[in-house]
């Protein structure tokens, strides 16, 4: 009897043990939610905002050591990740500015007299293959392609140039010297490799880097092209929807990326809210799509504003290939490849705004192109809202929550309370008011680290950078 009670208490004190191990290395708290905290904030919490220093995407490279932003004047600033932050204990997630580069200048098009902006619409990663780093930037019209390259070390000992560069004189020679390279304080060089240009009627709103690492594709509003990395004067149009009567017109394309894994892949969203899924391998030109995502519009929503919410504004393949994320104006839908007819998921992102949409077609608000990122294990979304307000949405849990990226909560290791929004009736404390939302602070572009849960959200002029809590 005694050893049976001797076993029991043993057993418990291990349990005990294991429970309080388990305990003090989570991160998470009981109900399994991640707890997001404050990390960084970068650019200016000045009320006065230059309409220049707006950013217009954000985007993590393959490994996430490196976060880069464009902005409405043109520059791409790169970051990257601190070192220390990234071997600590902990780990954090900390980024330094490592590049900043001007990459478009403001154009005009004179055989339309056309003004073509700087604004940066997307920047593309491409998977690295030696000690530089590559990416592609894109503003309405023209797309480059940069080289980010470190240099730490300088050659010197040169036979026909002295120490400051100017030619010697020949005669004087009498000797030759064997350049020798020294260490010099570490530069970041960033180079224009290529120029694809002329090639869009209207306005560039996406590319996406194939899986092959040698071509990627670029879509406007009617047309998409596929490019060869290596040649800037010739691209393949592969999707053409302009109807011979521009008067005949009925949808444009919003939104394109290529399958993470299948290089013959590709999908593009339009303005009707349909997802067409093209294969590569069955013709030349993609008029004919091998798949399309379409769901059913209930009849008791319809509205005069059905049309212009249903419209897709961003779709994003999961890590793994096998599902899809779209957004519309007012949610985020993950779609399953092998079901075409309707989302296996259906998250509502601001439905309290529903009632309002008439004030925010009078404002434009309505036309707000917010997109969309999967989390690093494609268990949760991510996308934005107004009022700097961001939404996340658990797969496993089906539980969502509504943070913000504010002046407030900048300070370090600030943990971010859920915000609740009330649509009507009583306001309880805690509860902010759909009439006192601020329309002018919104969360357009947002990115998820690809291995570690990490965020970027872009409010205005300010990336704020959150992770669970440390």
């Amino acid at each position: 009897m005694e050893t049976a009670l001797m076993i029991r208490q043993a057993s418990l004190t291990r349990l005990g043990s294991m429970l309080n191990t388990a305990v003090g290395n989570s991160k998470k708290p009981a109900n399994g939610e991640i707890q997001w905290c404050f990390s960084q904030v970068k650019g200016t919490l000045d009320d006065e905002i230059t309409e220049a220093d707006i950013i217009s995407c954000v985007e993590f490279n393959h490994d996430g050591d490196l976060l880069a932003t464009g902005d409405k004047g043109g520059r791409v600033v790169i970051f990257q990740r601190d070192p220390v932050s990234k071997t600590s204990v902990p780990r954090r997630g900390e980024y330094n500015v490592y590049s900043t580069f001007q990459s478009h200048e403001p154009e005009f098009d004179y055989l339309k007299s056309l003004e073509i902006e700087e604004k940066i619409n997307k920047i593309r990663w491409l998977r690295r293959k030696n000690p530089a780093h590559f990416l592609l930037s894109t503003n309405d019209k023209t797309i480059k392609l940069w080289k980010v390259s470190e240099r730490d070390k300088r050659a010197e000992g040169y036979n026909l140039k002295d120490e400051a560069g100017e030619l010697k004189d020949r005669g004087v020679l009498t000797g030759l010297r064997v350049p020798v390279l020294k260490p010099m304080e570490l530069m970041v060089e960033a180079s224009p490799r290529r120029i694809y240009a002329n090639a869009h009627t209207y306005h560039i709103n996406s590319i996406s880097v194939n899986s092959d690492a040698e071509t990627y594709l670029s879509a406007d509003d009617l047309r998409i092209n596929l490019w060869h990395l290596d040649i800037t004067d010739q691209s393949f149009n592969i999707v053409d929807i302009k109807p011979a009567n521009m008067e005949e017109l009925t949808e444009v394309i919003t939104a394109a990326e290529f399958h993470p894994t299948d290089c013959n892949n590709f999908v593009y969203s339009s303005s009707k809210g349909l997802i067409r899924l093209c294969d590569m391998r069955m013709a030349a030109l993609c008029d004919r799509h091998a798949k399309l995502f379409e769901e059913a519009e209930d009849p008791a929503n319809r509205s005069f504003f059905s049309e212009i919410i249903s419209s897709i504004s961003d779709v994003k393949f999961s890590r793994s290939g096998r599902y899809m994320l779209s957004r519309d104006y007012l949610s985020v839908k993950v779609w399953d490849l092998h079901m075409e007819t309707k989302p296996i998921e259906t998250y509502p992102v601001h439905e309290y705004l529903r009632t309002k949409l008439c004030s925010l077609y009078e404002n434009d608000c309505i036309f707000d192109k917010f997109e969309c990122c999967w989390g690093n294990n494609d268990q949760a979304v991510l996308t934005g809202s107004y009022n700097n307000f961001f939404r996340m949405f658990d797969r496993t849990t089906k539980r969502d929550v509504t943070l913000e990226a504010s002046r407030e909560i900048a300070r370090p290791k600030t943990t971010l309370k859920a915000k609740k929004i009330c649509s009507g009736g009583k306001r309880k404390k805690d509860e902010v008011s759909v009439d006192s939302l601020d329309f002018n602070k919104k969360i357009l572009h947002t990115a998820w680290h690809p291995t570690e849960n990490i965020i970027a959200v872009a409010a205005t002029n300010n990336l704020f950078i959150f992770q669970d809590k440390f």
